[in-house]
């Protein structure tokens, strides 16, 4: 289908008249008419009314016109696109990253790279919930999130990075012996956990573990903050759930024990979440590079993945 026959098509309609739509393209009225008329024979629809009023569109012309206008404004982005592909990435990139992951960590790595090698890129760093990422993706406030997958989501697509198995992360002060360095689930249940709120999929792996294994779960309190969760762990009050590399990467500096849940195992992933419904921008793609980089590349160093 000629885009230059939906064009006029889409003129003609905003015009309301073949003569107005003429004028404003500078193209003689029979020849807009013939477009019509090929388009009409091509689609084996008729898709305006004439009267001494002006044209209207038919159903089918409706559709036509909603189609029309969306392939136009395509054609145009895919131009710009093209026109502007040789010049260095710019613009900005809004990037979510998952609470209470390994990932939130990378924060200062992603600002430098980016800055390293596309200086006119600025990137929005946010911190957002796997419950409202699916509107926050689908209506352009976000570009892509790096989060705990919650599974699908109509209009997103993920591309799992990271496998990783869930630890308990408790203060020495516990006494917990775990000399191999594994607890058990029913173990875990005895104890007082801080989780993040029931929207975070963290929370539902937990929830869900515990259900299928007919345990209690023993909630302490839930927790958004970091920081906080460090003091009440420090304080004794409490364990928390997370993979590893998160424990590692939040907790650093702290002497807790770090013990893998096993019987069952509880495993979570955290993927790259982009839109599935448009292509990402040039500095988007080229950030979600950067990101792809950084997630190989640390867990090749840290765990041989």
């Amino acid at each position: 289908m000629d885009t230059r026959k939906l064009a006029y098509f889409v003129q003609i309609v905003d015009s309301g008249s073949i003569t107005k739509a003429a004028a404003a393209l500078h193209v003689a009225q029979p020849a807009l008419s013939q477009q019509v008329s090929s388009l009409e024979n091509d689609l084996k629809q008729r898709l305006l009314i004439r009267s001494k009023k002006g044209v209207e569109p038919t159903a089918a012309g409706h559709t036509l016109y909603r189609h029309a206008q969306m392939i136009l404004r395509q054609v145009e982005q895919a131009r710009q696109d093209v026109e502007t592909s040789g010049a260095t990435p710019s613009g900005r990139v809004s990037v979510a990253i998952a609470p209470y992951s390994m990932a939130s960590s990378l924060a200062p790595q992603i600002i430098s790279e980016v800055n390293r090698r596309y200086p006119d890129v600025v990137v929005h760093l946010t911190e957002i919930y796997g419950g409202v990422l699916s509107e926050a993706i689908k209506n352009g406030r976000l570009d892509m999130a790096l989060i705990y997958e919650p599974g699908p989501i109509r209009g997103v697509q993920f591309t799992t990075m990271i496998v990783e198995d869930l630890y308990l992360v408790i203060s020495p002060k516990a006494g917990i012996k775990a000399a191999d360095g594994e607890i058990r689930l029913r173990d875990v249940a005895g104890l007082g956990l801080f989780l993040p709120e029931k929207i975070h999929t963290l929370r539902q792996i937990v929830e869900r573990g515990f259900d299928e294994s007919n345990l209690r779960l023993r909630l302490m309190g839930e927790v958004e903050s970091v920081p906080s969760l460090a003091r009440l762990l420090r304080a004794n009050l409490g364990a928390a759930i997370l993979p590893r590399s998160a424990a590692e990467a939040l907790f650093h500096e702290e002497d807790f024990q770090v013990l893998r849940i096993t019987g069952p195992a509880l495993q979570s992933k955290i993927a790259l979440c982009t839109p599935d419904h448009e292509p990402l921008s040039e500095a988007a793609s080229a950030v979600l590079i950067i990101l792809k980089e950084m997630l190989q590349n640390m867990m090749s160093q840290k765990y041989g993945q």
